[in-house]
């Protein structure tokens, strides 16, 4: 798969928002309101290959209060973004156009998502507790720009405490996003109850309820590594067969060349790695088997699942993050899987000691139910898809964990041709 002509342009974007210019840009956006623009440092970088770079900032903004004539100043979150919007620029979205070579920025202040209009109300305890009807607190989990939001939502008021999450995403895709939740609690698939769906992509869930798997790794799974496994596959087994009828979404792998690209725009010293890499992950994918089409969860990794904390039962209590069910092969959920789980030692590694072990035992398992080769060019796909992500704002710190990533990426990979040559000519 070739990368997109827009996404040649997407290191100078990267370039452009992170680098000198993107202190004058911001000033300018802000000048257009009458505030200033004291100080400013990026926070986020988010890179979708082919569709665009968007850069969150924290920043120290000053603006004269209405007849006060005494400036007030405010930290603030801004963002900036190269991808096209469907809204167009006016009050709250800012457009610029930069240079000759026709990159055209928007910038906007959190929480007015020019893409998810119910953001701001999300946001808000105030205006959220009015369209719940009850008083609530929110706090902000995580934010994907122009994308979607997760906020944990807190009752009140005199009815007692309660927990919730509010997910926003576009409204154009909430309707699928919500039909994809009660087809899978319908099911029986422990996923969280949809709770309110609202026009505007404000969506309120459930609360999922479990120790994340995350900390049972952590921790270490000692003799019961085969049996979490197992409650894993099991879950996987239950996804009923209608989500068959969804929309299909790529696997990380099948989009190997995208994010060898983005990983080239955050490791440009490594760009022959990465392309070696994406490369090689094709040329694997077209040697193996993938097995049938299957319903897939499309994001199987820890972080999406809860365990039962009960200490005499093994199973699965939540599954989140149901975005891309759909219709695909159960090696990528597996590959999603070990995929992700093999990249935490270089995320914390002092947090996550046993995980060497547990990998292990679940990639030879994982061998025995799929194509192997195919598990492990997948297993590549889905690390070199993380690269990219490593990049944060604490120095350099961040640039021996992505780099770990990537030798992490080129052994899944040599395995996968290790198993191939193995197999020999069929």
């Amino acid at each position: 798969m070739s990368v997109p002509a827009a996404a040649q342009h997407e290191p100078a974007d990267v370039a452009l928002l992170t680098g000198a210019e993107a202190g004058p840009m911001l000033a300018d956006a802000l000048a257009a309101e009458g505030s200033r623009l004291l100080s400013w440092q990026v926070h986020t970088v988010h890179h979708r290959p082919g569709a665009g770079v968007t850069v969150g900032y924290t920043a120290t903004v000053e603006r004269d209060v209405a007849g006060s004539g005494v400036p007030a100043r405010t930290e603030e979150y801004l963002c900036a973004t190269t991808a096209r919007l469907t809204r167009p620029a006016g009050p709250g979205l800012v457009r610029l156009d930069q240079g000759d070579g026709g990159t055209v920025v928007h910038l906007w202040r959190h929480p007015a998502d020019p893409e998810l209009p119910a953001l701001a109300v999300a946001c808000d305890a105030g205006l959220l507790g009015r369209r719940l009807g009850t008083p609530v607190s929110v706090e902000l989990l995580a934010y994907r720009p122009t994308r979607r939001a997760v906020l944990r939502v807190r009752r009140t008021g005199d009815e007692g405490a309660g927990t919730a999450y509010l997910k926003v995403v576009r409204p154009s895709a909430a309707g699928v996003f919500v039909d994809r939740h009660r087809m899978l609690t319908t099911a029986g698939v422990p996923a969280p109850p949809v709770l309110r769906a609202d026009e505007d992509g404000l969506v309120l869930l459930g609360e999922g309820h479990g120790m994340p798997l995350a900390n049972q790794l952590a921790r270490g799974l000692g003799g019961r590594t085969p049996e979490v496994l197992g409650a894993l596959l099991s879950t996987l087994d239950a996804l009923p067969r209608a989500t068959l009828e969804m929309p299909r979404r790529p696997a990380w792998s099948d989009r190997a060349q995208h994010y060898a690209h983005a990983a080239a725009t955050v490791l440009p010293e490594h760009t022959t790695r990465t392309q070696v890499l994406a490369d090689g992950i094709a040329s694997l994918m077209a040697a193996s088997d993938p097995g049938p089409v299957v319903p897939t969860h499309g994001d199987f990794y820890e972080a999406n699942v809860l365990m039962d904390p009960r200490p005499d039962v093994v199973a699965v209590s939540a599954l989140l993050d149901v975005d891309a069910v759909g219709p695909g092969h159960r090696v990528d959920d597996l590959a999603c899987l070990l995929g992700h789980v093999s990249v935490l030692p270089h995320l914390a590694p002092a947090t996550y000691p046993h995980v060497p072990e547990t990998l292990d035992a679940w990639t030879r398992t994982c061998e025995e139910l799929v194509d192997p080769v195919a598990l492990n060019a997948r297993c590549a796909g889905v690390v070199l898809s993380l690269v990219a992500g490593a990049r944060r704002t604490d120095g350099a710190q961040w640039r021996s964990d992505a780099e770990g990533r990537l030798a992490r990426a080129e052994a899944w990979l040599a395995r996968g041709r290790e198993l191939l040559a193995q197999r020999g000519p069929r």
